[in-house]
C-alpha cells in the first residue's frame, strides 16, 4: 500500500505516541553517552511557524517528522522518524519531501538539521537529498552533525 502525508497537529494522540516511539528508539541506538530527549515544544511546530507531519500506510501511522522556525527564512527539521512497519518502503524520503515542500510554503529559503553518526540511514538519507554538512548551529549535545539544504522558491 502507498504511503501518504498529512498534517496532525503535534498535541495529538497519533503525533505524541509517534514522538514517544522516536525517542525510545533514539535512546536504544544512541551512541556516545546517554541519550538526552529534547523534544520541541509543539507550540513551535504549528503554522505559521512550524509543521507536524504524519506519514500513514493505510490506516496505521509510520513515521513523522516537523519543521519549526529559527529565523524569517529559516526552518529546522526536528524528529524525523520512521517507525519499523514504514522502513525500507521510502517513507523517510517521502516525509522529508513533503516538510521541504511545507517549509517553502511558509517562507523558507533553507533548513537545517542536525542528527547523530549513529544514525546512518538517516545520514545517507540527507546526504542523497541534497544536505551539505555545516558547523554546528546548536548546542544540542545528542547531535554530531549538523546540515544545510537551500530551497528553490
Amino acid at each position: 500500500m502507498p504511503i501518504t502525508i498529512a498534517p496532525e497537529d503535534p498535541a495529538t494522540e497519533v503525533a505524541q505516541s509517534l514522538l514517544q516511539a522516536y525517542f525510545t528508539d533514539r535512546a536504544i541506538t544512541f551512541i556516545g553517552g546517554v541519550y538526552t530527549p529534547k523534544p520541541a515544544d509543539p507550540a513551535t511546530l504549528r503554522a505559521p511557524d512550524g509543521a507536524f507531519l504524519v506519514a500513514w500506510r493505510d490506516d496505521e501511522p509510520v513515521g513523522c517528522g516537523a519543521l519549526r522556525r529559527l529565523a524569517p527564512e529559516r526552518f529546522e527539521v526536528k524528529h524525523l522518524y520512521v517507525a519499523p512497519a514504514g522502513r525500507g518502503r521510502g517513507t523517510g524520503a517521502a516525509l522529508l519531501a513533503a516538510l521541504e515542500a511545507r517549509a517553502v510554503e511558509l517562507g523558507a529559503s533553507e533548513v537545517v538539521l542536525d542528527t547523530n553518526k549513529a544514525l546512518a540511514a538517516a545520514n545517507g538519507l540527507y546526504a542523497s537529498r541534497g544536505y551539505a554538512s555545516i558547523a554546528a548551529y546548536n548546542d544540542n549535545p545528542n547531535a554530531t552533525s549538523w546540515f544545510l539544504k537551500p530551497l528553490a522558491q
